[in-house]
This record gives structure tokens, C-alpha cells and sequence, in this order.
């Protein structure tokens, strides 16, 4: 794999020229044509299908509108219960409501079903699409309904990938999705390009998620594709199936890119065809000459079975170098693991799980928009069959990603192998990718075709003395690590032959169960409301001055949204802003939440015309302080919290990572840099000024920062002012960023959040 240093033209969708003093006049000798690098910038698929969707007239600053939506059930609530306060009449472009991660009933009794019937009372009234659980997660569900070739779609799902089809495809946080309900857009400069060259074949025994942890683990931690477009190219590409494709695509959201797009030939035509949609078909390629901002260089044949150890998708290995240097690399994934929890309570430990010189795994899952494709299941049970997974410690569980698939897969006999074997399968649900299903025993270390294996993403608690691992591997080498009981092999090991079974796509399924109510909204439909269903809390809008309190200071390299607001039960009180926000960084910092309700009775107290220092006596002494400082005034300085981390919201587009900080009376983040850009958005969106510091940091957790005049910093869009830590009975002045902001930005953070600029 190269990655290039510099852009590269493209040539007919083959040969590669980099973007060096010689790059032009190469171009034209061959080509004959007089180039420049702004005019092929305007050749590739991306800017032809961002332009297609754009309403600001300027290419430069993009306001998109969708094709189609989507969300599942730990959003929609959310989404629709902002998107009515803000004056929501109907869904304007098919949204599709899925159900894939409902969490079983974990905790919390009606109110996981109460959500389902609420989207289903939502989908009658607005004219929407409704799936019910179990039926598809999300993500193939749009790629057997509602992709098409050179279409954009938007979902509140990071993983929102349908690239391989054609589609333009993002995940973005909740409020990104209410502004497309209220007819406005998605506003986003102009991004970059990055080329991702295939060539070549790969070997039988590597599959998609081998191909896309090979390019994680190569981009992520030198940020080369964050918050560009990836374009897949190259005349390899010929040699994947459609299905295969997708795999690869659904990961690009690990290397923070922002979307990702693919040549579409006749493999995808194929695609198409067999999902009775051949009018959402068209041949799609680069122009003769491309221009992109970067290159990364692919040679299929060259990709070995990989693994990502925990906790996080570019920790990778191939699975040969790992079992050659087992205690070096072992040992060191333990102490960056235990580093990264920093809790004495639990430890991560992985040497006591090599047996005989081979690591031992208990659990291999199968699962969601990643593994649990038809192609995937059909190679594990190429592997599998005629074998036994043993009565051991090890299980195998599989989850097919829709009930078309599931159907497929009975028919075909793939089910009744799997199941011969000793593994379980199961339905549509994405539980093994958040910890609502699957969860390991303690100090358990479980193998997935999954989207990630962040901490705790397994679904254990630290808070419990819990602690459980999870590596990322390919269905293919899980499967013959359950041939092998649990003793971890690649596939590459295995005495296998591809079946290849043909595909045969059946919508009866969907017919049959769920909602088409698209373009029938019924605005006399009532909404159905459980009793854990509740509308969001006022906010206030944003003061002259603020005062911040540092309640959480978070030093770990990248910060997850997990680790902001877990996944897993927590997702029983999506709907209930107020309670979902007692997880608030739960298994990250317990203190948090207790520290910012603190806080918050000081602005409460202000809200109602009472003195502060009573709700809050440390605040006394502060207000003598910023007494010195000239212009201060406690009536027009609002109190909050905020949190500190080095480089949070890598991970999950869920808006509650900021949502959650927001009620609790927070009122920023401050930070080296953001993780993706949807964290960012989803801070703004929820009225919370998005910090940048890029000095030594001159606070601590527990200490104040003032920052004078905000509001007129945010409205003229200042990219750098004042602010002062209060240390010591002292004002010491530094500088902070806020980096630039959109108008609609600027006014959204100026009003509070998004439902108050929209009711504005």
C-alpha cells in the first residue's frame, strides 16, 4: 500500500500522474489536452455528484439537499421530537425509520416498544417509511431500497455508507437530519478528494474487512482521508462482487473520512438488477482527467488476513505477524489498553489467553452492515461446514443483516450448516456493534466482523469492575478460528473451497411487514407516546460573557462518542433526554455528571433572577476575582460547564454525545482538534461553542475559565479572543480558538440550539 505525498491526476480511470512541477505538460503530451489542477478537480464522481445536490450556486460553499434519509431507533425519537418543536408538518423526502438497534428489553420494560409504535405513529403522519425490528439493520436496508447511482443520503448513523452502489452516503448527528425535514440544508465547503487506487485480485481467503482494516490502520492515525471524500478507482475493483464492495465501503467511516464513492460497472448493474431497481442504475466513472487531493495505492493480491486488536479499528495487525510476535505485540496492547482506561479497578489482560504458544479467543460474532452481508455468511459456512465449533469456552454467533438475506441464506442451506456446527444465527440487529447483544463474559476477548472495538463497546461496565475486549476480524477468519475452537486462525489456514452461491433477492419479505407511507402523510394521525417519551428541556441562548467550569479533563489521545455517552442499555432512555443524560461519561469519568449539575443549579439560580453564589458558594470567590477584569459583569455572564479533551468525537454520529452534555447545563467543549466534523456539527447544533486550543494548556479539571464577550465573538465569527483561567486567586489571560462557523452556525449557537433558531 503507498500512500502519496502529494495530489495525483488521474487518466482515464487507469494511470496514475502525481502532482509534481512536470504534471501538466506529461498530461497533454498525452492526452493532447491543456489541463489545470482546479479545472480536473471538477472531474471527479464526487464533485459531479455534490454539485448535482447543491442550491447555494457556489461550488465553493455547499448547500445540499438529500435524495432520502435515514435513522434507527436510538435517533428517531430525538430527531422527529426536535424537528416538531420546530415545526415539522411532513417528512419532504422519503425518511426511512428502522429498528435495528433495539436493545431486548435490557432494562427499562415497555419503553423500547413504546419508541417502535411512536416511529411507527410518526411514519403515518409524516409520510414515512417504517421497518420494524428485526427485519434489516439499517444500512442494508438502504442498500437493497433506497440506493441509487449518484444519489445522496443522509443518516444519523456514522456508518451510513452506500459508496459501492454509487451513492453518496453520510452520517451526520441527529439535528443535521431535522434541518432536511424543515427543507433546509446541509452546508459544507467544498471538501477534498482522496483517490483509492485497487488493483490486482484478492486471495480467496481475504475478505472485505481485511481489505478495510489494511487501509484503517495505513490512514487513520496520519489523518490522511479525514473529512475528505474517498474515490474508489482502479481496474481491481473489476474483481470484487457488489457485495464485497460494500463490506470494504461501510468501514471507510473508521479512517473519518466523510463520505466515500465507487466507479459503478456492470458487477453493481448486476446488483441493481437481481434487487428489482435496475432504474437506480447508471455507469459511473471519473472524467478522462481527474484531479485528486491524494492518492492511497492498493494492490488487492498483497492483503493478508488482518486483525484490529482493541480498542480501536487501526490498531492493526495481519493475523501472521501477530501470532509470530505474540507476547511483544500482546504486551504492548495491554498497557496502551489499561493507559488508555486508566482504572485501577479493571485491567485489560490478553498474555493469559495464549495457550501453547496460540491466543485463544471465547466468542467469534458474524454480525450488522459489516459482517452479517449474504457473501460474508456464505464463505464462514464454506469454511465451516462439516465442522463443530466444539463445547468449549468459544461460541459463534451470526446475525444476518435483513430478513432477504436470512431468507436467502435458509433456502440455500448456509443456515442449517452454520447451525450444525454448533453456532447460533439470529436476526436483524445490531446489538454485537454497540453492546446491546452478545456481550462477553469478563476478561473475555471476542473476535467480530463488526464496525468497531472501541472500549466497552462489547457492552461491559467498567463502573461494575467489568472489563471485556473486542478484535475486528474478517467472517472469513472467524470462521476457521471456530473451526480451530477458538484458537485464533486465519483463513489463510483453512482447506476451503468458495461456493458462491447465487443471490436471489425477495422484497415480499418487506411487502409483507413493513410501512411505505411516503408522500401519504395523514396529518390527522395521532402520535403515540410512551410514558418515557419527553420532550427536550428549555435552553437558554447564549450570554454576552461565559464563565465555564472544567468539569472533565480527558488527556487520552482520541476521545469516542462511546466514551462521551455509552451505547448499550443507555440506549433504553434514548428518548428521555434527561435520563439518557445520567450516562453522560459514565464509564470514562463517573464524576462528570454529579460535577455539571453543580454547575448547572448556579445558571438556574441566574435563570430565576436569584444570586448564584448561593446555589453554588465557590463561585464567590470567582466573582471577586473577574471583579479586576474590566467590563465583567455576573448579570450578563452565563454559567456552565465544559469539558476538556485532547481530540474528542471519533465514532458513532450519535447527536447525544453533545445532546447529554447540553442538558446538563454545558455550554462548550474545549479542544486540541475534533475527531470528525459531525461531532463539531452536533456541539453546534445543540448551541455549544466548539473551543479550539492548540498551546499549552493553562487550566486544570476544577477550574474556571472566563471568556468575555462570546455572543459578539460568535456573531462577527472571531476566529481566535480572550479568555482567562482563575487560578490562585488570579486572571491569567490566554488565547482560544473557535475556527470558523457559518452564518446558520453562528446564529444557531447565538439562539441556544437548533429548536430555538428554528423557533426564532
Amino acid at each position: 500500500m503507498k500512500l502519496y505525498d502529494t495530489g495525483v491526476y488521474l487518466l482515464n480511470g487507469k494511470e496514475i500522474v502525481a502532482d509534481n512541477g512536470e504534471a501538466e505538460s506529461r498530461i497533454k503530451a498525452i492526452t493532447g489536452k491543456e489541463v489545470s489542477k482546479e479545472s480536473a478537480a471538477k472531474g471527479t464522481m464526487a464533485y459531479g455528484i455534490l454539485t448535482n445536490h447543491n442550491t447555494s450556486g457556489n461550488d465553493d460553499k455547499l448547500k445540499i439537499k438529500f435524495d432520502a434519509m435515514a435513522s434507527h431507533d436510538i435517533t428517531y425519537v430525538g430527531i422527529v421530537q426536535t424537528a416538531r418543536a420546530s415545526g415539522l408538518e411532513k417528512f419532504p423526502i422519503p425518511y426511512v425509520l428502522t429498528n435495528c438497534h433495539n436493545s431486548l428489553c435490557a432494562v427499562g420494560g415497555t419503553i423500547n416498544e413504546d419508541d417502535h409504535l411512536f416511529g411507527l405513529s410518526c411514519a403515518k403522519k409524516y409520510g414515512g417509511i417504517y421497518v420494524p425490528a428485526h427485519q434489516a439493520v439499517i444500512h442494508q436496508y438502504m442498500r437493497e431500497m433506497m440506493s441509487g447511482v449518484g444519489k445522496m443520503i443522509l443518516g444519523s448513523d456514522s456508518h451510513t455508507r452506500y459508496g459501492a452502489l454509487g451513492t453518496m452516503a453520510m452520517g451526520e448527528g441527529g439535528p443535521e437530519l431535522v434541518k432536511q425535514l424543515l427543507n433546509k440544508t446541509y452546508d459544507i465547503d467544498m471538501p477534498k478528494v482522496v483517490a483509492v487506487y485497487l488493483t490486482g485480485k484478492p486471495a480467496p481467503y481475504v475478505g472485505p474487512q481485511d481489505i478495510a482494516l489494511a487501509i484503517i490502520g495505513a490512514v487513520f492515525k496520519n489523518g490522511y482521508v479525514k473529512n475528505k471524500v474517498m474515490e474508489f478507482v482502479g481496474d481491481g475493483i473489476a474483481n470484487l462482487s457488489a457485495d464485497y464492495r460494500n463490506g470494504i465501503d461501510v468501514m471507510t467511516t473508521e479512517t473519518t473520512c466523510l463520505s466515500s464513492v465507487w466507479i459503478t460497472d456492470d458487477n453493481v448493474k448486476a446488483w441493481y438488477d437481481v434487487h428489482g431497481r435496475s432504474e437506480n442504475f447508471k455507469y459511473q466513472s471519473p472524467a478522462d482527467v481527474a484531479y485528486y487531493d491524494g492518492c492511497i495505492y492498493i494492490d488487492l493480491a498483497e492483503i493478508k488476513p488482518m486483525i484490529a486488536m482493541p480498542m480501536h479499528p487501526s490498531n492493526v495487525f495481519t493475523i501472521d505477524d501477530l501470532n509470530a510476535n505474540l507476547d511483544d505485540i500482546l504486551n504492548e496492547i495491554e498497557v496502551n489498553c489499561n493507559k488508555q482506561l486508566d482504572n485501577n479497578a479493571v485491567k485489560v489482560s490478553l498474555r493469559d489467553k495464549v495457550v501453547n504458544g496460540r491466543l485463544t479467543v471465547e466468542q467469534g460474532v458474524i454480525a450488522g452492515c459489516a459482517g452479517g452481508t449474504y457473501e460474508n455468511i456464505c464463505a464462514a459456512r464454506d469454511i465451516i461446514k462439516g465442522h463443530s465449533i466444539g463445547a468449549g469456552e468459544f461460541a459463534l454467533s451470526v446475525y444476518p443483516s435483513s430478513q432477504p438475506v436470512f431468507l436467502n441464506l435458509v433456502n440455500n442451506g448456509a443456515i442449517g450448516d452454520i447451525m450444525l456446527s454448533g453456532a447460533t444465527v439470529r436476526s436483524a440487529f445490531c446489538g454485537p456493534c454497540f453492546g446491546a447483544g452478545d456481550v462477553p463474559a469478563n476478561n473475555c476477548l471476542s473476535i467480530r466482523h463488526s464496525t468497531r472495538n472501541f472500549p466497552n463497546r462489547e457492552g461491559s461496565k467498567i463502573t461494575n469492575g467489568q472489563i471485556a475486549t473486542v478484535a475486528l476480524m474478517d467472517a472469513r477468519s472467524i470462521a476457521a478460528t471456530a473451526v480451530n475452537k477458538g484458537v485464533l486462525t486465519a483463513a489463510s489456514e483453512a482447506d476451503f473451497e468458495l461456493s458462491k452461491p447465487q443471490y436471489f433477492f425477495d422484497k415480499t419479505v418487506y411487502e409483507n411487514r413493513c410501512y411505505f407511507g411516503y408522500g401519504k402523510a395523514d396529518p390527522s394521525a395521532e402520535l403515540r407516546f410512551g410514558p418515557n417519551i419527553t420532550d427536550w428541556p428549555k435552553m437558554s441562548a447564549l450570554t454576552d460573557n461565559l464563565l465555564l467550569k472544567v468539569v472533565s479533563y480527558i488527556t487520552d489521545p482520541v476521545t469516542t462518542t462511546d466514551e462521551l455517552i455509552p451505547s448499550g442499555e443507555t440506549s433504553s432512555f434514548r428518548s428521555n433526554p434527561l435520563k439518557l443524560a445520567e450516562f453522560a461519561l459514565s464509564r470514562k469519568d463517573p464524576a462528570y455528571v454529579g460535577k455539571a449539575k453543580e454547575v448547572q443549579k448556579a445558571e438556574k439560580a441566574m435563570e430565576e433572577g436569584k444570586d448564584p453564589v448561593e446555589a453554588l458558594a465557590e463561585l464567590k470567590d470567582v466573582y471577586s476575582v473577574l471583579g479586576t477584569i474590566d467590563g465583567f459583569s455576573k448579570e450578563n455572564t452565563g454559567i456552565g460547564s465544559t469539558i476538556y479533551a485532547v481530540k474528542p468525537g471519533d465514532g458513532s454520529a450519535r447527536e447525544q454525545a453533545a445532546s447529554c452534555q447540553k442538558v446538563l447545563g454545558g455550554w462548550a467543549n474545549i479542544a486540541n482538534e475534533y475527531a470528525t466534523k459531525r461531532y463539531r456539527s452536533n456541539l453546534i447544533n445543540w448551541g455549544m461553542v466548539p473551543f479550539i486550543i492548540d498551546e499549552t494548556i493553562p487550566f486544570e479539571n476544577g477550574d474556571y475559565i472566563y471568556v468575555p464577550d462570546i455572543r459578539k465573538a460568535v456573531a462577527e465569527g472571531a476566529l481566535q479572543m480572550k479568555a482567562y483561567v482563575i487560578k490562585n486567586g488570579k486572571a491569567n489571560e490566554f488565547e482560544i480558538k473557535l475556527g470558523a462557523l457559518t452564518d446558520d452556525e453562528k446564529k444557531i449557537i447565538l439562539d441556544g440550539c437548533l429548536i430555538n433558531f428554528y423557533r426564532s
